[in-house]
């Protein structure tokens, strides 16, 4: 498996977004995903990471949006027939290298109560839920999650 920093401009991308749309949409309410469409992710503030296996076929995918405050974390997935191999630990930690790497030192995201996969691998790795943050409405459907950085090393607090 291979994580790399790509545009989210290409057709295998846009087929694993549709993906990780359905995914969601289906776990939520509209007006409760707050996703980024393939034209916000091509902003020059957002990185896109893709992970491929072996063959280059796309297993998963993530991005960090830049913000000067923070950066976000958004758009993490990872297919099905690809998980329980430790990919999306990797891929976060890609993220957080990438956002550390260009001076940020709070990461947050935003995920769902009803994804415990996804809120385990966070906490996990350190983060700790909080508050709505940025332009995000105070959601039952949310679960808003921080953390801090410092000297280029990712603290687990």
């Amino acid at each position: 498996m291979q994580i790399a920093f790509e545009t989210p401009d290409q057709p295998d991308v846009h087929a694993l977004i549709a993906e990780l749309d359905a995914y969601l949409y289906a776990l939520y309410p509209a007006d409760s995903v707050y996703a980024l469409d393939i034209a916000s992710l091509l902003d020059p503030g957002v990185l896109f990471a893709v992970v491929r296996d072996g063959a280059g076929a796309t297993v998963g995918c993530g991005a960090i949006v830049l913000n000067p405050e923070y950066a976000e974390i958004k758009r993490v997935y990872v297919r099905p027939q690809a998980r329980g191999q430790g990919l999306a630990r990797r891929l976060m930690e890609a993220l957080e290298l990438a956002a550390v790497g260009r001076g940020c030192s709070t990461l947050m995201l935003e995920t769902g109560p009803t994804q415990p996969e996804a809120l385990l691998l966070y906490e996990g790795m350190g983060y700790r839920r909080r508050g709505p943050f940025g332009d995000y409405p105070d959601d039952p459907c949310s679960v808003f999650m921080e953390k801090h950085a410092g000297g280029g090393i990712l603290l687990r607090e």
